[in-house]
C-alpha cells in the first residue's frame, strides 16, 4: 500500500489509502495566544486613534481633511500591500513576516509619539500601514493551518473576540492617557504589545510556509499599484470629484493596473493570487457579504466617539468605558456563534447575524439629541450580538475555501476586501454624512461650525453647539438607515450564494482522496 507523509506548519498529515490522521502541535493554543496578541496591537491602535480625533483637532491643529488622511494613510498603504505581503509570507515564512510586521508597526508607533505636525503623523501612519500589511495576513493564515477543522471554528472565534478586547482595552487605556497626558501617549500602547508578541513568536511559534514556487514580480507590482491607486481614488473622490485634481489619472491607473493584474494572473504558471478562489461560491459569498457590511458600518462607527464626547459631553476615558457593554456582548456572542456553528449552517448564521446587526442599526436610526446613552448602547449591544453570531461563521466560510498552500494570500485577500469596504465607507459614506451635517446647520453659522461638530465646540457658543448636536445626530440617523440597507443586502447575498457544508461522510471521503494538505478545507 502506497503511503506518504506531507509536512505542513506545526502538525503532520499522513495519508494512507482513504484515511487521514493528524498530529496536532501541543503548543497550538499558545500559538493562538501569540496570534491574538499580534492582532491586538492593530485593534488597539485603531480604536484609540478614533477616540483621539477630538484631541488631534484641538491640540495638533488637525483639520477635518488632516483627520481623514491620518485615518486613510494607514488604509491606503495597508490595503495596497496586503496581497503582496500575504503572497510573500507563503513563500518566505509566515512567522518571519509576523515578526517583521510587529517590529515595523511598533517602530512606526514610536515615530508617531514625537511628531509635531499633522503631515508628520500622516507619514507615521503610512509606515504603520506597511507594518500592519505584513503582520495581519500571517495571523489568520497561521491559525487556519495550525488548527484542524474540529478546532478551527473555536480558534477563529477567539481570534475574532480579540477585536472586542481591543474595543475595551484600547479606549479605556487611551481615555486614561488622553485625560492625564498628551495625545501622543496613545501610540505608546502599541510598543510593549508589539515587543511581547514578537518575542513570544520567536520562542513559541514554528516557521511555516507554502510549497516552494517561483516569485511573481509582475503580479507584485501590478497588485500593489492597482490597489493603492484604487484606494487613493476612493479617498479623494468625495472632495475632488470625478474630474478634480489627480483623480482621473489615478483612476485610469487603477483600472489599467488591476485589469492587467487579472489578465496576468490568469495566464501565469505561478500566479501570486489564485483567481480560482472566486469560483468557490462560499469564498465569493462570504467576501462580498463582508464588503457590504463593512461599507454600511464603517463611517457610522467612526462617529461614535465624537457622539459620546461632543453630544453627550463625556471625557475621553468615560467615552471609552461607555463602549464596554457593546464589547462584552460581541465577545460573548462570538463564543455563542462558534458553538452554534457545530449545529447550524454557516449560511444561516451569517444571514441571521447580519439581520440582528440591522436591528441594532434600527435602534440607532431613531436617536435624537435628547436620547442619551441608553438608546445608543442598546443599539450597539444588539449590533454586537449580531456581529458575534455572523463573524466566526463568515471567517470559517471564507478561509475554509482557501487551500492551505495559499493560506497567506487567502488571508490577505480576506483582509483586503474588508479594508476596501472600510475605505469606501470612510471616504464615500463619511463624505455623505458630513454633507448631511452641513446641510442641517443654519446657512449663517460660522464656517468652522458648519464643517464639523468639533469646530462648533471650539467656538464656545452654547446655542450654536445645541444646533450642532441636532445636526450631528441627524447625520448619525441617516447613516444608521444606510447601515440597515447594507446589512440586509449582505444577508441576502449570503443566503443566495453561500452553500451549506457537505455531509460529514462526503467531507471525509473528499479529505481521504486529497493529496496531502494541498486540498481546501470545508467549513
Amino acid at each position: 500500500m502506497h503511503s506518504h507523509t506531507v509536512r505542513f506548519l506545526s502538525y503532520s498529515v499522513r495519508v494512507e489509502s482513504n484515511t487521514v490522521r493528524e498530529e496536532r502541535d501541543p503548543r497550538r493554543w499558545w500559538i493562538l495566544g501569540v496570534l491574538c496578541l499580534s492582532l491586538l496591537v492593530l485593534v488597539v491602535d485603531n480604536t484609540v486613534l478614533n477616540l483621539a480625533i477630538p484631541s488631534l483637532m484641538t491640540d495638533l491643529g488637525a483639520g477635518p481633511a488632516d483627520i481623514q488622511w491620518i485615518l486613510d494613510a494607514y488604509i491606503l498603504v495597508f490595503a495596497g500591500l496586503l496581497l503582496t505581503a500575504g503572497s510573500l509570507s507563503d513563500r518566505y515564512g509566515r512567522r518571519r513576516f509576523l515578526i517583521i510586521g510587529l517590529i515595523l508597526f511598533g517602530g512606526a508607533s514610536l515615530v508617531a509619539v514625537v511628531v509635531t505636525e499633522p503631515w508628520q503623523l500622516i507619514a507615521a501612519r503610512a509606515l504603520m500601514g506597511v507594518g500592519g500589511s505584513i503582520l495581519m495576513p500571517s495571523t489568520l493564515s497561521i491559525l487556519i493551518t495550525v488548527f484542524d477543522e474540529s478546532e478551527r471554528r473555536k480558534a477563529i472565534a477567539a481570534w475574532s473576540a480579540v477585536a472586542m478586547v481591543g474595543v475595551i482595552a484600547g479606549p479605556t487605556l487611551g481615555g486614561f492617557l488622553l485625560e492625564h497626558y498628551w495625545w501622543g501617549s496613545i501610540f505608546l500602547l502599541n510598543v510593549p504589545v508589539a515587543v511581547v508578541a514578537a518575542a513570544a513568536a520567536v520562542v513559541l511559534m514554528p516557521e511555516s510556509r507554502g510549497p516552494a514556487r517561483r516569485l511573481d514580480p509582475a503580479g507584485v507590482v501590478l497588485s500593489t499599484t492597482g490597489m493603492s491607486a484604487l484606494v487613493f481614488v476612493v479617498i479623494s473622490l468625495p472632495s475632488e470629484g470625478l474630474t478634480g485634481g489627480p483623480v482621473p489619472a489615478v483612476a485610469a491607473l487603477a483600472v489599467l493596473a488591476l485589469g492587467a493584474f487579472v489578465l496576468w494572473e490568469r495566464r501565469s504558471d505561478h500566479p501570486m493570487l489564485p483567481l480560482e478562489l472566486f469560483r468557490d461560491r462560499n469564498f465569493s459569498g462570504a467576501s462580498f457579504s463582508i464588503v457590504l457590511m463593512s461599507f454600511g458600518t464603517g463611517a457610522l462607527l467612526l462617529m461614535l466617539t465624537q457622539y459620546l464626547q461632543f453630544v453627550l459631553g463625556y471625557d475621553p476615558m468615560k467615552a471609552g468605558l461607555a463602549l464596554l457593554p457593546y464589547a462584552v456582548a460581541a465577545a460573548l456572542f462570538n463564543a455563542v456563534g462558534a458553538g452554534l456553528g457545530q449545529k447550524v449552517s454557516n449560511r444561516a448564521l451569517i444571514a441571521a447575524g447580519l439581520g440582528v446587526m440591522g436591528l441594532g442599526f434600527g435602534v440607532l436610526a431613531f436617536l435624537s439629541a435628547d436620547s442619551g446613552y441608553g438608546t445608543l448602547i442598546t443599539g450597539l449591544m444588539v449590533m454586537g450580538v449580531g456581529g458575534g453570531l455572523a463573524g466566526p461563521a463568515a471567517y470559517a466560510t471564507l478561509m475554509g475555501a482557501v487551500p492551505p498552500a495559499h493560506a497567506g494570500v487567502g488571508s490577505a485577500l480576506n483582509d483586503t476586501v474588508q479594508q476596501v469596504g472600510m475605505a469606501l465607507s470612510v471616504a464615500v459614506l463619511g463624505s455623505v454624512l458630513a454633507g448631511v451635517y452641513t446641510s442641517s446647520m443654519p446657512a449663517g453659522a460660522p464656517a468652522a461650525a458648519r464643517e464639523s461638530i468639533a469646530g462648533a465646540a471650539l467656538l464656545g457658543d452654547p446655542a450654536l453647539m445645541g444646533t450642532a448636536r441636532e445636526a450631528f445626530v441627524s447625520a448619525m440617523s441617516f447613516g444608521s438607515w444606510v447601515g440597515i440597507g447594507f446589512c440586509a443586502a449582505a444577508a441576502a447575498l449570503a443566503l443566495a450564494v453561500v452553500r451549506p457544508a457537505p455531509r460529514a461522510g462526503a467531507r471525509a471521503e473528499a479529505e481521504g482522496e486529497a493529496q496531502g494538505v494541498g486540498a481546501g478545507f470545508t467549513p
